[in-house]
């Protein structure tokens, strides 16, 4: 029995690991305080978009230390995304709501550069995401939510091939007092094979 329940915290334990995952187009390493100028110069075009919480360029460092300090608190796993053309740092992606015992978690606070979009690294980075959740954590489901009308997002969270489950409506108050509706997708483990499948065939056939 005690064996057991050791197992069972080392399985938990992993769920917060922060493990570098590489990939051809993008690479996920651990967050780290010295991503803050490189992220922060990234950040500056889109931090104001309305519908998004991004952090600004001069918070971003402040920002680091809130997600680390998540992380050390059993609540994040937080990544800075590098792009590995030029190995500048380009984003940050997290797993949050983590819930090892039901062995399901969200992929959230993700954000991208502008120079970034549109060229198949968002999708390879889901990819390593997925793979990590379904593949080493066994999770038996993935979360992704945005807000309703952050309509470029749901886009692209269903080209992933997840399904919308609904829409929390008022679900959280925003930064300049308007309510957020928030739109929930997942990926279940019956249907990652074939997820997985239209994402790297998708991605083989980059430049």
């Amino acid at each position: 029995m005690a064996g057991d329940d050791v197992g069972a915290a080392g399985s938990r334990e992993r769920f917060f690991e922060v493990p570098r995952l590489a990939g051809r187009l993008a690479v996920l390493e651990p967050l780290h305080p010295s991503h803050a100028e490189e992220l922060a110069e990234e950040v500056a075009p889109i931090h104001d978009v309305w519908f998004t919480r991004l952090p600004s360029p001069d918070g971003m460092a402040a920002e680091i230390d809130r997600r680390l300090e998540r992380h050390a608190s059993g609540l994040v796993v937080p990544w800075t995304v590098r792009r590995v053309s030029d190995g500048r740092a380009i984003g940050m992606t997290t797993y949050l709501n983590i819930r090892p015992d039901d062995r399901r978690l969200e992929i959230g606070s993700t954000w991208i550069a502008p120079s970034a979009q549109g060229t198949g690294l968002n999708k390879e980075v889901k990819l390593l995401q997925l793979e990590r959740a379904f593949d080493e954590l066994d999770c038996i489901a993935v979360e992704l939510r945005t807000h309703w009308h952050n309509r470029r997002s749901r886009a692209a969270i269903a080209a992933l091939g997840a399904k919308q489950d609904g829409v929390l409506r008022h679900h959280d108050l925003w930064r300049d007092g308007t309510v957020r509706d928030v739109v929930v997708f997942s990926i279940i483990a019956p249907e990652w094979p074939t997820v997985r499948l239209g994402l790297t065939e998708h991605l083989s056939h980059l430049p």
